[in-house]
């Protein structure tokens, strides 16, 4: 890619291609014909399993202020997780503090990205970011590339890089036995 290419995507994705590109990962971003709001919708784009999509969860950091109860703290928590999984956020919550919901104005304006297009990296803000351990089941997997159409493919193991160093942790719902 010499950044010619990096044009005529829209601009997350050229965020995304670009971060990508200086880290040296070796997939650049993708545009699907249809969009892929839903790890579902990116599942059957791509043609592989639910679980190969890298979903981006994100939720908004409450912390108790002196007498006033508690406030959201403006930090964005990203929880990338895979796409056949739920978040549970209690887990969550005993990692990072409490949650609250994350409207899409809030996401926008703390990513940079709409959501069904975050990604897990160039964000406007770094954001406070857990990466589910159940995405190490597959060799590879895709994640949003900055908008809803855009996806890049990777490896469960380069997500901690590519990411700064965000911790792999359990914080799916147990399946049911």
């Amino acid at each position: 890619m010499c950044g010619a290419e990096l044009k005529p995507l829209p601009e997350g994705v050229q965020r995304v291609a670009a971060l990508l590109q200086t880290l040296g990962h070796p997939h650049a971003p993708v545009l699907l014909d249809d969009a892929a709001r839903t790890a579902q919708q990116a599942a059957d784009a791509l043609g592989v399993a639910l679980g190969q999509i890298a979903k981006s969860i994100v939720f908004r950091r409450k912390v108790a202020a002196a007498g006033a109860g508690p406030v959201a703290d403006e930090r964005a928590v990203l929880v990338i997780t895979s796409g056949d999984l739920r978040v549970d956020e209690q887990k969550v919550e005993a990692l990072v503090g409490k949650l609250g919901r994350a409207d899409a104005a809030f996401v926008k304006a703390r990513t940079g990205f709409a959501i069904g297009g975050v990604s897990p990296i160039g964000h406007s803000e770094p954001p406070l970011l857990l990466i589910d351990r159940e995405l190490f089941r597959f060799e590879d997997i895709w994640a949003a590339a900055g908008h809803p159409h855009g996806v890049f493919r990777l490896r469960p193991q380069d997500l901690p890089r590519l990411t700064g160093g965000a911790p792999v942790v359990d914080v799916t719902v147990a399946a049911a036995n």
